[in-house]
């Protein structure tokens, strides 16, 4: 349940984001898409009508706070349960407790706050209380629920998206903060917009950031016994580092690699040495960038300039021998590479295509011809029977069939006019040519 303060705890004890906690939906910042006027969550919320459904949203855009409002408005029993100190036991006391309560006609919320720390086998204690409607579940989540939550679980839940807050929000957020009695209202602060804009995007969309830096920032500030000014430089000792939003295991991990792999793939060598320098900079593995690279010098670039492997596998190797932060101009290169590069995919979808056949006819015999034979009876079965070995031809080629009979005649490998590939096509057609002859 909701811990209850103390007759000891004074409220200007507890930290500013506390203090200002919004306690109704018109105090709420931020979310219109969603609590703006006439929209979805804020009626189920007005009406006291929610639903199970999952809050995901980055760090400070108020998913807890939505849960406590929801605590206020409904006339259900509330249950406030945290991911880190809860286990199975703790789950079904509370469980068993909501189906009596439901029994006698009491509904009964429960909000898990991150929710994406239970296990699987803790997140399907929930499934047959929310399956039968003994409680209405609300977790709250930093992480892709797609990843993190059971499939089972989430599909008996509406997933909610909070989005950063924007610089706006935040400005005015920090603005009310000065004012309001619960914040600095009853004390003089002195400190200009710039320094407030620059409290608002040091905090990248975080509400929470935004409060606890301007909280910092004020009792940093010079004070002259009437006032107390907040100073460029005490602003500075504040935000002299910006913690960059980055989570190596979770879903921006995922975003940012994509990022960086579209922008080299579109040729952008501008967006690409950016989304690099994000990854980098917020302590990711240099040798997973580069392997990544690797990737791509064929994925995407291929037979149009074989030499992307090599810078490729280059950088990684210098990746390996000098580490961070030396490293990061060798992977810098390799990236603006790759991403002048003249591109091709043929090789990627040559792979793909064969793959999906070789899975469908993993029985598809090798042809007798193609086959070696190391014992006399292997010869017998004519095993390598009529093999020709192309350096004793003239041409160097032949025109045996390598591919299985239901395959004959099948081209995987379409090659582009890109680059260097255009050698390589020219070479691919006038082999097809010699064989269609001399077959």
């Amino acid at each position: 349940m909701e811990q209850q303060n103390t007759f000891f705890e004074k409220p200007q004890s507890q930290p500013l984001a506390a203090r200002l906690r919004p306690q109704d939906l018109d105090d709420f910042f931020g979310q219109k898409h969603l609590l703006g006027e006439g929209k979805v969550l804020r009626k189920l919320i007005e009406n006291d009508n929610v639903s199970s459904m999952i809050f995901w949203g980055p760090p400070g855009v108020g998913k807890t706070t939505l849960a406590r409002i929801i605590a206020n408005k409904t006339k259900a029993n509330f249950i406030d349960f945290s991911a880190v100190v809860s286990g199975i036991k703790e789950i079904k006391q509370v469980m068993e407790q909501a189906d009596k309560n439901r029994r006698f006609g009491e509904k009964t919320i429960l909000f898990v706050d991150e929710i994406h720390r239970f296990n699987k086998a803790q997140q399907d204690a929930f499934l047959p209380f929310v399956e039968k409607g003994s409680i209405i579940l609300i977790g709250a989540t930093t992480e892709n629920p797609s990843f993190e939550v059971n499939s089972a679980l989430l599909s008996r839940c509406k997933v909610f998206v909070l989005n950063a807050l924007k610089t706006e929000e935040l400005c005015e957020l920090l603005k009310k903060a000065l004012k309001d009695e619960r914040g600095f209202g009853n004390e003089k602060i002195e400190i200009s917009d710039d320094m407030i804009k620059a409290i608002a995007n040091f905090a990248n969309g975080d509400a929470r950031s935004a409060l606890s830096t301007l909280e910092m920032a004020v009792l940093n500030g010079d004070f002259d016994g009437e006032k107390t000014v907040i100073r460029e430089e005490n602003l500075e000792q504040c935000i002299s580092r910006k913690s960059l939003l980055y989570d190596k295991k979770g879903e921006e991990h995922y975003n940012i690699i994509s990022a960086l792999h579209k922008s080299m793939r579109n040729s952008d060598p501008d967006a690409a040495i950016y989304w690099l320098a994000r990854m980098l900079e917020s302590g990711e593995d240099p040798l997973y960038v580069a392997r990544r690279v690797i990737r791509f010098a064929s994925e995407d670039v291929g037979l149009a300039d074989p030499r992307a492997m090599e810078i490729a596998v280059a950088a990684f190797q210098a990746c390996h021998m000098i580490g961070m932060p030396e490293c990061s101009v060798n992977i810098a290169e390799a990236v603006i590479y790759m991403s002048l590069a003249p591109k091709s995919n043929a090789i990627d979808k040559a792979y793909f295509a064969a793959k999906q056949d070789a899975l469908n006819t993993l029985a598809e015999p090798v042809p007798l011809i193609i086959r070696n034979a190391p014992t006399k009876l292997m010869e017998d079965l004519n095993y390598g029977k009529g093999y020709i070995y192309a350096h004793d031809t003239k041409d160097k080629l032949s025109a045996m069939q390598c591919l299985p009979d239901s395959l004959k005649n099948k081209q995987y490998y379409n090659p582009t006019s890109e680059g260097l590939e255009i050698k390589f096509k020219e070479r691919l057609q006038a082999i097809k040519d010699w064989k269609k002859k001399n077959s």
